[in-house]
């Protein structure tokens, strides 16, 4: 291993941003390309965070050390876990394309069909809306019924029946199949 002195801009005397990268960036990127499991992108990445880190720090390296490397090597190392820490502590991201298919209730559906529902129940005579009423919606029974409406429970049959189909027939003329 061929020791690098730490690269100095003759100018101020601070750790020069080029000459740091020309130096130590090959071997750092060979070691980040190990630590990120062969992830380019990322070690790409880890190597740039790392000479930033170096250059803000140049007034804390030691002019004298022979060379930046082991120093930089625990820092790149230190963003790599940092990295995987943030990448474990939120799900993984999945794109768009598992949602570009899904609907998004807005309860306009519901509000529609509730409308369409009102007409064809107004469409019904009084008598049929009000056998519906007692046994559709106030979830009586037909007995129940029959004792509310002062009428004979067969009457209360055969009103729900002739209601239901003068229903059905109301929505399908609003183009909806029951």
């Amino acid at each position: 291993m061929t020791v690098v002195p730490v690269p100095r801009d003759p100018v101020d005397d601070r750790v020069s941003a080029p000459a740091l990268y020309r130096a130590y960036g090959r071997s750092l990127l060979t070691l980040t390309l190990r630590l990120t499991g062969g992830d380019r992108h990322w070690a790409e990445d880890v190597v740039q965070e790392t000479m930033i880190r170096a250059w803000r720090s140049a007034d804390r390296l030691d002019p004298d050390a022979p060379s930046l490397l082991p120093w930089l090597a625990t820092v790149a190392r230190r963003i790599v876990i940092d990295d995987r820490r943030r990448r474990s502590a939120r799900p993984r991201e999945t794109g768009d394309g598992p949602l570009a298919g899904l609907r998004a209730p807005d309860g306009m559906e519901d509000l529609l069909r509730s409308v369409v529902v009102s007409e064809a129940l107004r469409a019904l005579s009084p008598a049929h809306r009000e056998i519906l009423d007692e046994t559709f919606f106030r979830d009586r029974s037909v007995t129940e019924a029959a004792a509310s409406l002062g009428i004979p429970v067969g009457t209360v049959k055969s009103r729900v029946y002739y209601a239901l189909r003068a229903l059905r027939a109301a929505l399908e003329d609003k183009g909806v199949t029951p």
